[in-house]
């Protein structure tokens, strides 16, 4: 049984390429959401010991996503590993009547199918930032250093202008710091911090050191499924 959050109402899916729940995440997102909403959480690697899920990190080469554990640590794992688990989360979700599936990841997952409207927040972050970042330069946060070749392919041609820096939400807040700073001696005009792990804390730290707006991807999230909900 998927972990259910908020009032008894309209369901949503929601699918963490991680474990559920996802405390650090819906908790920010249900008051943008609206009353009446019901979150259905689920998780690609709920019920994954320990060795199973370690047997997912990815190897040289692969596409590499960063996630988190129940416990609060987080993990790298190959996207490779996880789709099937992830298509077997949302067939589930739908199963219990969840109306909208939205995932809780800002990795690539043209893989996946869902009878329901399904809600990826890297399409709906990579043309939101398209619509604003045209002559700007933009900066980009991502988790690991893992993953900086692959977001470069991503949001490459959509500025005038791209600068990436590797900083985890999920370990020390001074990192963000460092690279926020980073991004204003380079001038960013606007920032996407491209995780769903970053809080709306961490957006506002970042904005504030840069002195320019960010786009943060869970408040879109919940924003995109407000609009779909009411």
């Amino acid at each position: 049984m998927g972990v259910k959050v908020g009032a008894p109402g309209v369901k949503v899916g929601a699918i963490t390429i991680g474990q559920s729940p996802r405390t650090d995440v819906v908790p920010e997102m249900l008051p943008l959401m609206g009353p009446g909403v019901e979150i259905v959480e689920a998780g690609a690697l709920d019920g994954l010991s320990t060795g199973e899920i370690a047997a997912l990190a990815p190897r040289p080469g692969d596409y590499v996503l960063v996630t988190r554990l129940r416990d609060g640590t987080s993990v790298q794992v190959a996207k490779h590993h996880i789709v099937a688990r992830m298509q077997a989360q949302i067939d589930r979700v739908v199963g219990e009547g969840a109306r909208v599936v939205a995932l809780l990841c800002t990795g690539e997952f043209p893989e996946l199918t869902c009878p329901r409207l399904l809600v990826e927040p890297q399409l709906v972050l990579h043309h939101a930032t398209a619509a604003l970042a045209g002559g700007r330069k933009l900066g980009v946060l991502v988790p690991a250093p893992e993953q900086v070749e692959q977001a470069v392919a991503r949001w490459n041609g959509l500025a005038a202008d791209l600068r990436l820096e590797p900083a985890s939400p999920y370990g020390e807040v001074e990192r963000i710091r460092e690279a926020a700073r980073s991004l204003r001696d380079w001038g960013a005009d606007l920032v996407v911090l491209d995780c769903i792990g970053f809080t709306v804390d961490m957006k506002e730290e970042v904005r504030d050191i840069v002195g320019a707006p960010v786009i943060l991807p869970r408040t879109l999230l919940a924003r995109t499924l407000a609009e779909l909900l009411s």
